[in-house]
C-alpha cells in the first residue's frame, strides 16, 4: 500500500510540475560592468569594501584564473549567454543602437541560456543591461526571457530624474539612449530610485515571485560603468578614499554589494539558498577612465593582456561545491551555460556545440584534469589574436605586436619571452590561426560609423533649431 501511495503521489507531483521543480536548482548570474580585477575584497581590495560579493567566494569557490571571451561588453556578454565563442556567429564588436537594424544583435540562430533552459521548465528574467540588439526581434522577451526589467542599450544614466526619453528613437544619437526610461517587458516605467537599487529591488521581487519554480536570473548591473554617479548614502560610506572619482566608483560598487546582500538574504529567507547556484563576475577588465584597479594584471578594458580579460569570478552553491576554495585552472564565462545545461540535462543542439564545459566535476574534485586545454580570443577590428595553453600565453596583434608570457611566474606580463621561445610562439600562432578559420567576420557595422552618423544628425538638428530661432 505504501508503495502504491508513493507511486500515486509521485504521479500527482509530476503532473503538477512540483517534483520537476524540486529536482532543478535555481541559477543566478550577477554580472558587473567594467569592474576592475582588484576591486573586490576576495581579490585583495583594501579600499573598496565588498562583504556580500565576497560571500560568494568565501562560501563558494573563487576562480583565480577566470576569463571572459572578449575585452569589451557586448561580445563578452554574447559569449557568456550562448556558451560559444562569439566570433562563431559574427558578434565581433559592440552592436549599434538602432531599433531599425535587423543585423545588430545576437543572431536568432543562436540559443541563449534562457532559451536552453526553457524546455526543461525554467522561468527566466534579465534585469539590467541587455546590449544584445535593439530591434524588436532581439528583445529579451523574444529570446526566451519571460521577464525583462532594464534597458536595451549599452549604457545608462543612474539617477531617475535623468531618465526622460520614452524610446531610443526619441532619444536620438550622441548616446541619448543613456537617458531612456526603463522598460518592464515592453512597457516604459517611471522610477524613483538610484538605478542600481532599482535593479536590485526588481531582482528580489522576481525571486519572491518564482520561489516555487526553477528560475534563471541574469542580473546584469551596469555599475560601475561610466558615467560615474552615486548618491550621498553610498558616497558617505567611502569617505576614506581621497580621489573623488575613485570614491564615486567605489560607491557604485557599494550599491552593487548591497544588492547582492539583499539577494542572498532573500534566498535564505525563502529557504531556497541551498538550491540556488550563484555566479559572480565582471564582463571585462576595468577601463582606464573609471579609476578601476586591475592590479597585478597588465592592461585594461579593450586589451588582450590579462587586465582586459581576466576578471573577478566566483560561484556559490551551499552544500554542493567546496567553500572557501581557490580553483586555479583556467575557466571561462563560456562555462556558465554548459554548467547549467549539465545540471539540468538541458538539450544542446548538435549543430551549435558549446565551447564551454560543465565546471561541476572540476570544482568538486571528481575530475582533476583541465576544463580547457586552451582558451582563445580574437578582436577582428584590432587584428588581435590571443591564446592561453596551460601557463603559456601568446598575443599576435597588429595593434601591440607579438608577445609570449609564462603566467605562472609573470602574471603581470612584464617579461616578453618571444625572443627566447620563438618555437613555442610559432606553435601558439599556428593554433590561433587554425582556430580563426572557424570564425566569421562581424555581421554588423562598427560603432564608429554610427557615431559619425549621429554627429551629422545632431548638426542638422542644430541648424534647423537655429533657423527656427531666426
Amino acid at each position: 500500500m505504501k508503495i502504491l501511495n508513493y507511486i500515486i503521489l509521485t504521479g500527482l507531483l509530476l503532473c503538477s510540475g512540483q517534483l520537476f521543480a524540486a529536482n532543478k536548482p535555481n541559477f543566478i548570474v550577477v554580472l558587473t560592468d567594467d569592474q576592475g580585477y582588484a576591486d573586490v575584497g576576495f581579490n585583495g581590495s583594501d579600499d573598496i569594501i565588498t562583504p556580500n560579493i565576497d560571500r560568494i567566494a568565501t562560501e563558494g569557490t573563487r576562480f583565480t584564473n577566470g576569463y571572459v571571451t572578449y575585452a569589451v561588453c557586448g561580445p563578452s556578454r554574447a559569449g557568456l549567454l550562448t556558451g560559444r565563442y562569439q566570433g562563431r556567429f559574427g558578434f565581433g564588436r559592440n552592436p549599434v543602437i538602432d531599433p531599425t537594424d535587423t543585423q545588430s544583435g545576437l543572431p536568432l540562430s543562436e540559443k541563449m541560456i534562457s532559451e536552453v533552459l526553457k524546455p526543461v521548465g525554467y522561468t527566466s528574467s534579465i534585469i539590467g543591461k541587455w546590449h544584445m540588439g535593439t530591434h524588436e526581434q532581439f528583445h529579451p522577451n523574444n529570446r526566451g526571457f519571460d521577464h525583462f526589467y532594464g534597458f536595451l542599450a549599452g549604457g545608462h544614466e543612474y539617477f531617475p530624474e535623468q531618465l526622460v526619453f520614452n524610446s531610443i528613437e526619441e532619444a536620438g544619437g550622441n548616446f541619448g539612449w543613456y537617458k531612456t526610461k526603463l522598460l518592464e517587458n515592453n512597457k516604459r516605467v517611471e522610477t524613483s530610485s538610484y538605478l542600481t537599487d532599482e535593479l536590485s529591488t526588481a531582482a528580489v521581487k522576481f525571486i519572491e515571485r518564482e520561489q516555487e519554480n526553477p528560475f534563471f536570473l541574469y542580473l546584469a548591473y551596469n555599475a560601475p560603468h561610466t558615467p560615474l554617479q552615486a548618491p550621498k548614502q553610498y558616497l558617505d560610506r567611502n569617505t576614506h578614499i581621497d580621489n573623488k572619482d575613485r570614491r564615486t566608483y567605489a560607491a557604485m560598487i557599494t550599491a552593487v554589494d548591497d544588492g547582492v546582500g539583499r539577494i542572498l538574504a532573500k534566498l535564505k529567507e525563502l529557504d531556497i539558498d541551498d538550491n540556488t547556484v550563484v555566479f559572480f563576475l565582471s564582463d571585462n577588465g576595468g577601463p582606464r577612465k573609471n579609476t578601476s584597479n586591475n592590479a597585478p594584471l597588465r592592461g585594461h578594458k579593450g586589451d588582450y593582456f590579462e587586465g582586459g580579460i581576466h576578471v573577478p569570478f566566483a560561484v556559490r552553491w551551499p552544500g554542493q561545491i567546496p567553500a572557501g576554495v581557490d580553483y586555479r585552472n583556467p575557466v571561462s564565462s563560456l562555462d556558465i551555460l554548459a554548467t547549467f545545461a549539465g545540471l539540468t540535462d538541458a538539450p544542446i543542439a548538435k549543430e551549435r556545440p558549446l565551447d564551454g564545459v560543465n565546471l561541476m566535476p572540476y570544482i568538486t574534485g571528481k575530475d582533476d584534469g583541465l576544463p580547457h586545454e586552451v582558451l582563445f580570443w580574437r578582436n577582428f577590428d584590432q587584428g588581435t589574436l590571443a591564446t592561453r595553453r596551460g601557463y603559456s600565453k601568446a598575443i599576435h596583434s597588429k595593434k601591440v605586436g607579438d608577445h609570449l608570457y609564462n603566467l605562472d611566474n609573470d602574471l603581470a606580463e612584464t617579461s616578453n619571452l618571444l625572443k627566447y621561445n620563438k618555437g613555442q610562439f610559432k606553435q601558439h600562432k599556428q593554433e590561433m590561426q587554425a582556430w580563426q578559420t572557424e570564425l566569421i567576420d562581424p555581421v554588423f557595422r562598427p560603432l564608429q560609423g554610427q557615431s559619425a552618423k549621429n554627429k551629422n544628425k545632431n548638426k542638422n538638428k542644430n541648424k534647423k533649431n537655429k533657423n527656427r530661432e531666426k
